[in-house]
């Protein structure tokens, strides 16, 4: 278990419109606001289309995480995630997973990490800034070697 207390700092609501790609949407936005690191407690919206992590094939290791990805088309979605600064890369990087139902087959849904996304009509997401100070740290992004080079939340100050 890892852990920190954060404190929070401004909170907006961001409306991404038809079309829109989400994770650039929300990228573009932070970078505009100066968000470094947050929060999304629950969004919801529809979307076009979306790119998720998932396989139809077995998994051939089901410890391993999987890299592998599957795109749905004319979902209702809801999700939610953290926005933590990849120190490597020098830039923002969501980690979002949503549940979706696919409105054209019963509402079927699937759960899983969110890869892309366009909207449909309008995604509404609450976005909660977490501060950076000496007693609360940003929130950052490594990857671990010893878990497959997942990228992993952290805490501490970016370098």
């Amino acid at each position: 278990m890892r852990y920190a207390q954060v404190h929070t700092g401004r909170q907006f609501m961001l409306a991404l419109d038809h079309g829109e790609d989400l994770l650039e949407g929300l990228t573009r936005f932070c970078a505009d606001q100066g968000i470094q690191a947050g929060y999304i407690p629950t969004f919801v919206g529809g979307l076009r289309s979306a790119r998720l992590v998932g396989s139809c094939e077995p998994l051939a290791d089901p410890e391993a995480p999987l890299w592998e990805e599957v795109t749905v088309e004319t979902l209702e979605a809801l999700g939610g995630g953290t926005l933590a600064w990849d120190t490597d890369k020098d830039c923002l990087a969501p980690h979002i997973h949503v549940a979706v139902g696919i409105k054209g087959k019963s509402a079927e849904g699937r759960v899983s990490h969110l890869l892309g996304a366009t909207v449909q009509f309008v995604c509404e997401i609450p976005i909660v800034e977490v501060t950076h100070t000496q007693q609360a740290p940003a929130l950052t992004r490594l990857r671990s070697a010893d878990l497959y080079d997942v990228p992993l939340l952290g805490f501490g100050p970016r370098s």
